[in-house]
């Protein structure tokens, strides 16, 4: 049987990025072009500008992809690309490339479910990973608890009801003078602060046991932060970061095992952005060697957005022979499962 490869875009948030991959697993190129500079003057993503850069940068990042594998049009079996969720003006930036490309090529389209690209990217980090597992979504706009039945298939046991974890990260680093992007740096300001410091509540929602909600522990540090700026008292912020950095992984690990315990899962794994968090990586990998889960986690690289999770997600449709056509448009708020 021959070799597959996919060119996967990737255009969803701030970072341009395009890769190709052989049959599922391996990397052949992956290129990323970050905003992070840019949008750290605003203190968060400008969903404008996004789109504007990804316009400018979309073109060079893919000729990258392809010049650093020295693979053609030619050789490409199919381009995947991720069409939701995320920021409309940014996802139509891809999609309209990956359309315009398959038109002109030939090349059979894929659209990409943007959860299930980081959740396939641990097949990237493991060739021997094979459903059914676990699997614990976390990034800035998304945090699901996801069955894994089979490639493809995906049961959303929970998921957030307001603020998604990387989000509450953003808004207290924002909160507390670390700036923007939060997650890596009250991951880091943690490191040197006391988690049991401060008694941040834990949030739960009413009748959803593996739901997630995070709005409320946003607040109660906002209250913390202001109620010691009217009395004058000093804020550490390593122990602010820390404990509300406990607060968080507490809520995810526990959820997590939980439902690793019902629905006994022997595999279990890690995805997303917040995924590159040290606190969440090792609480996590202890908590499944507690119960002997095996653990997975991608490297740093393929947590963050990237496009060799799109194409390794593509690399399945196209197993299954689930291809668009001229058709296929952005869905910011598409749903985990949808077709």
């Amino acid at each position: 049987m021959s070799d597959t490869l996919i060119l996967g875009i990737e255009s969803s948030c701030d970072e341009t990025a395009a890769a190709v991959v052989k049959n599922g697993r391996e990397i052949l190129s992956n290129e990323i072009s970050s905003q992070i500079d840019i949008h750290t003057l605003y203190g968060g993503v400008v969903p404008e500008i996004a789109s504007r850069k990804h316009i400018e940068r979309i073109d060079r990042v893919i000729e990258a992809a392809l010049q650093k594998t020295g693979v053609t049009l030619r050789d490409l079996d199919a381009i995947a690309v991720t069409y939701g969720p995320g920021l409309v003006g940014a996802l139509l930036v891809g999609v309209a490339e990956a359309k315009a490309i398959s038109f002109g090529s030939g090349i059979p389209l894929i659209g990409v479910h943007h959860i299930e690209g980081h959740i396939c990217a641990n097949y990237l980090a493991d060739s021997e990973l094979t459903p059914p597992f676990g699997c614990l979504v976390v990034s800035g706009g998304h945090t699901h608890l996801v069955s894994v039945k089979d490639y493809g298939e995906y049961e959303v046991l929970g998921r957030t009801q307001d603020d998604a974890a990387g989000e509450a990260f953003d808004k207290v680093a924002r909160a507390i003078g670390l700036g923007y992007p939060g997650g890596p740096k009250i991951d880091q300001a943690a490191k040197e602060g006391d988690p049991s410091a401060i008694a941040f509540p834990r949030g739960r929602v009413d009748g959803s046991e593996y739901d997630f909600s995070f709005s409320g522990l946003k607040s109660a540090v906002l209250n913390y932060l202001n109620h010691a700026e009217m009395k004058g008292e000093e804020i550490s912020v390593p122990d602010v970061a820390a404990s509300f950095q406990e607060a968080v992984v507490d809520v995810l690990v526990t959820h997590a095992m939980h439902a690793a315990e019902e629905y006994r899962f022997t595999k279990f794994a890690l995805a997303g952005g917040v995924a590159a968090n040290s606190a969440l990586r090792n609480r996590m990998e202890k908590a499944c060697a507690k119960r002997g889960l095996t653990f997975y986690c991608p490297p740093p690289i393929l947590c963050t957005d990237n496009a060799a999770m799109i194409a390794a997600a593509g690399y399945y449709e196209f197993l299954q022979g689930r291809f668009a056509d001229a058709s296929l448009n952005a869905v910011p708020n598409l749903p985990l499962g949808s077709r």
